[in-house]
């Protein structure tokens, strides 16, 4: 009880950006070197994430992924394979993308997000699901990641996305740090969406440079990843929260049935 009481003290509830629901504040003193430091405790004090069961809603060594959502079976293939590669990880499925694409349905649901004729970018998007999910509930998706990724998140997003659908999807290739295609940031994005995309500090300040150039003002960003390494996270929150505002959103506001304490999602809105 202490710790809940520790945790009320120390986040301020707060809606960021277009969403509706209300958040704590990562980034509620001043020194960002201290809120990250807090937000970790709490999160590895509380959460206590690596005592949670490990790829609840995924099957890394299948072929293909199913999952229900918007009003269909959707189904993710994989390369449980590529796994072996140095450094590739989005040939495959992990909690954190289910949980961001059933989080952004259920948001859809509740009213707490629009996407509807909303221009969305995915960072990172791997094998596709989040992306694929947006476009089913309306957005105008952008799903991006490294050149040698691109076949895999093209046939996914070919497979899933047929028939009449609320949105559209496209693929284009994006390297983090690097000039973004005009097109990314011309208009400026209502979202940018990612999911485990902090997972290495050489990673970290590339993904920031990337957020800082592609969002505008009116940009919400929606970040989903697994709790593995303390250190990676509490050095990606001290650079973000000079740039951005920080909010957790609280598993009540997840889908019920997608919730994970190996997971936690983060909205970011430029200072």
């Amino acid at each position: 009880m202490a710790e809940k009481a520790e945790e009320e003290e120390h986040n301020v509830l707060v809606e960021l950006g277009s969403y509706k629901g209300k958040l704590r504040v990562v980034n509620s003193s001043n020194d960002s070197e201290d809120s990250a430091a807090e937000e970790i405790m709490l999160l590895w004090g509380i959460q206590q994430p690596l005592l949670s069961k490990n790829n609840a809603f995924v099957a890394q060594s299948s072929l293909q992924l199913c999952i229900d959502a918007c009003g269909r079976s959707l189904a993710i293939l994989q390369s449980p394979s590529s796994l072996g590669t140095p450094g590739v990880t989005g040939s495959v499925m992990w909690d954190s993308g289910v949980i961001l694409g059933k989080f952004l349905e259920h948001s859809v649901e509740l009213g707490t997000i629009s996407l509807q004729e909303k221009k969305v970018i995915e960072l990172g998007s791997g094998c596709g699901l989040v992306g694929c999910i947006a476009a089913l509930l309306g957005a105008r998706v952008i799903l991006t990641d490294l050149p040698d990724r691109l076949r895999l998140l093209r046939k996914n997003v070919e497979t899933n996305l047929y028939g009449e659908l609320k949105g559209s999807a496209t693929v284009n290739e994006l390297t983090w740090g690097y000039n973004l295609d005009p097109d990314l940031r011309d208009p400026s994005p209502d979202y940018v969406l990612g999911s485990d995309v902090i997972y290495s500090e050489e990673a970290v300040m590339d993904l920031l440079e990337t957020l800082v150039d592609l969002c505008g003002r009116e940009t919400t960003i929606i970040l989903a990843g697994e709790l593995r390494n303390d250190a990676i996270l509490e050095y990606f929150l001290e650079a973000a929260t000079k740039e951005f505002i920080v909010g957790r959103v609280d598993q009540n506001q997840w889908h019920p049935d997608y919730c994970s304490l190996r997971v936690v999602i983060y909205i970011l809105v430029k200072r």
